[in-house]
């Protein structure tokens, strides 16, 4: 885990940091949610039937074969929907319910909002509510109008006629961002407006390479502020970081944040 020496003083400087911070921003990734056992969907273990992601995350796809495509996104939401918040997850939640923090994810599992939810006990959730970069698999949003609604019971994929449908007609889609999409720009703008403003932005589970997210450090740092990283090994933006403390985001967050 980066051990011994090495790991107390990163520790100490990470803490030290976000002590003194009035303002944090958090850009979490995969490698918070890969600690709960959330799937990837690519690679060798990616592969669903004899389909990869990039072959069904798109709405060419949706438009070809709907019922497809739905069929995979049931079976994922049934995957991820069976895996628990983990420890770091629980951390960042308490974390920005006692302090102004602004979450930032790039995952679309879900699992920031569960575990504000249940940290937040019967208190207001929304301060440790994530900006959902990619979207969520528990959200639908209409592929006519764009309406977005909770996702509702599970989808009936027997035929098209049986998908969900949205109150204009139109068929429903999961509310995630797919290849050849372009994020919500609202989100990426208040995204990098809550970054810049903070004195902080902790990146956790994420190499913080690929834009636009790899903005949200990016605009803390242009902003004066100074970045803590937490990933399991050392990344190429880890020059850029002012503490990099290598280790598991399930057991190090909670000694940092706690």
């Amino acid at each position: 885990m980066g051990g011994g020496e090495a790991l107390r003083e990163a520790l100490e400087a990470a803490r030290r940091l976000l002590g003194e911070a009035e303002r944090v921003a958090v850009l979490s990734g995969a490698g918070l949610s890969a600690e709960s056992g959330v799937p990837t969907f690519r690679g060798e273990g990616g592969l669903w039937r004899s389909y990869r992601a990039v072959d069904l995350a798109t709405p060419q796809a949706f438009r070809r074969d709907p019922v497809l495509v739905w069929e995979w996104y049931a079976w994922r939401r049934g995957l991820v929907g069976a895996c628990r918040p983990n420890a770091g997850h629980r951390a960042l939640a308490r974390f920005a319910l006692e302090r102004p923090v602004t979450l930032v994810t790039q995952n679309v599992d879900g699992l920031h909002a569960v575990a504000a939810k249940e940290e937040a006990g019967g208190r207001d959730p929304s301060p440790a509510l994530p900006l959902e970069l990619h979207g969520t698999l528990f959200r639908d949003r209409c592929f006519r109008c764009g309406v977005r609604t909770p996702a509702g019971p599970e989808v009936d994929t027997s035929s098209v006629e049986t998908l969900p449908r949205c109150a204009c007609g139109g068929l429903l889609r999961p509310d995630v961002v797919w290849f050849g999409e372009s994020l919500d720009p609202a989100v990426l703008r208040e995204s990098f407006t809550r970054a810049r403003e903070a004195d902080v932005c902790l990146v956790v589970g994420t190499s913080a390479l690929v834009h636009p997210a790899a903005s949200v450090p990016v605009s803390t740092l242009e902003g004066g502020g100074s970045v803590v990283e937490v990933n399991l090994e050392r990344t190429r933006f880890s020059p850029h970081a002012a503490a990099t403390v290598l280790g598991p985001a399930g057991e190090i967050l909670p000694r940092l944040l706690g």
